[in-house]
């Protein structure tokens, strides 16, 4: 519901997330947790924690959204997502429950991965938030840490106006006494978690306090990099296979998360297995959509940034990306700021405007309309698949076709 008509089915409440959970014997509190919030940035973070663990030898869950193309991709064990039986069983065994409670898409669903991890019994589960923090479904557990990635204009309909309202808000995942690691300084937010990890009594560090990235190189579809701490080199030639220039910014959060994981709890992560983790994030955990090269001669590449902070990070990639011309499929859902993202947008390219398969979508030649208020021009296709096929018809083999906008959008090009 929540993906076909957005805020309508989002429910601010905890209430049916802990009934739901206590008729599964609590299943959350059977298992160790990381519990990930922020804007941009969480589900790589998410999925590059899940990798390095992998890589360590533990039996590790991993719960994000949305899905691209299958909904079993939200919920993994070492990579593998949960099997359709599962799913299924699931629902019939607790359709009574369902029907008594009327939860949201979302409750079902973390319920349903809590339960999943238990009964497969991993050693460690990374949790991603689904939206916000505070009233997020995922927000019953007790983790061993929380991370916070950044924060910008999202999802404001739900969460706020102001970049310190939403800080507000993922700031609800602050437990008391439990470390907590900000992934990126900002002015506006930095201050609502430091008084809320005051009030938690909770240890908090700022990644980006702490760490250092410098002599960044992308070739053959890796991201290599050098971390720094108080101007002694911690990690040489680090290579992640994700290769989006933003990601040193969530490689920072993932390495500080490592180290208060291992100073502070059972854990322990060897260098070895964070050099080892972070070469294959894609093959450990089946992570799509984040600049990915899906063909050459064009160079084909798709991303998931979709509100103004994600854009801004994609259109820094296209920058630093060798081209002849640019070719954009672009589509974008109803409920996003899309002024702000069309404001972004390099004006020297060919749009192909798109209107992925979905209520919340964007008419395509509405989407055309409002860009030519922002010097953005091109055509208009009724699907994701048409504007993709004319991209890629019309580039020449040097030429880049950046697919995007939307998630859903990616997904369909994927």
């Amino acid at each position: 519901m929540f993906t076909r008509v957005g805020a309508a089915a989002f429910k601010k409440d905890l209430t049916n997330t802990i009934i739901f959970c206590k008729a599964l014997d609590n299943p959350q509190q059977k298992f160790k947790t990381i519990h990930v919030a922020g804007t941009n940035g969480k589900g790589s973070t998410s999925h590059m924690l899940a990798a390095v663990l992998q890589a360590q030898g533990y039996k590790t869950g991993l719960y994000t959204s949305p899905h691209l193309k299958d909904f079993r991709e939200r919920i993994r064990i070492n990579g593998k997502m949960i099997s359709k039986t599962e799913v299924i069983a699931f629902v019939k065994n607790q359709q009574k429950l369902i029907e008594r409670i009327e939860p949201s898409f979302f409750e079902v669903t973390v319920a349903l991965a809590f339960d999943h991890f238990a009964k497969h019994e991993v050693d460690v589960a990374v949790i991603e938030v689904g939206l916000g923090g505070r009233l997020d479904s995922t927000n019953i557990i007790k983790p061993e840490i929380s991370v916070i990635t950044n924060i910008s204009m999202d999802h404001t309909n739900m969460l706020g106006n102001t970049i310190e309202e939403i800080a507000g808000e993922k700031a609800g995942i602050i437990k008391k006494k439990i470390p907590v690691i900000i992934g990126e300084t900002q002015e506006k937010s930095a201050s609502v978690f430091l008084r809320k990890a005051k009030e938690m009594d909770a240890p908090i560090v700022f990644a980006d306090d702490v760490l250092i990235a410098k002599d960044f190189k992308i070739k053959n579809t890796r991201l290599s990099l050098s971390v720094y701490q108080n101007h002694q080199i911690k990690y040489k030639n680090l290579i992640c296979d994700l290769t989006g220039v933003y990601q040193h910014k969530n490689i920072l959060t993932v390495l500080e998360s490592l180290a208060i994981l291992n100073g502070q709890t059972k854990f322990k992560v060897s260098d070895q297995s964070i050099f080892n983790g972070l070469k294959q994030v894609k093959k450990l955990t089946g992570l799509q959509g984040r600049w990915q090269t899906l063909g050459k001669n064009p160079l084909v590449i798709c991303d998931t940034g979709h509100n103004e902070a994600g854009i801004a990070e994609v259109v820094k990639n296209i920058s630093q990306t060798p081209f002849e011309n640019l070719h954009v499929v672009f589509g974008m859902v109803k409920d996003k700021d899309i002024s702000g993202v069309l404001s972004m947008m390099p004006k020297n390219a060919i749009y192909y405007f798109c209107k992925p398969d979905l209520e919340r979508a964007l008419d395509a030649s509405e989407l055309k309309a409002q860009a030519a208020d922002y010097q953005l021009q091109g055509n208009s296709f009724p699907t994701v698949a048409m504007a993709k096929e004319n991209a890629i018809k019309s580039a020449g083999i040097n030429d880049l076709v950046f697919i995007g906008g939307s998630t859903f959008v990616v997904a369909e090009a994927l």
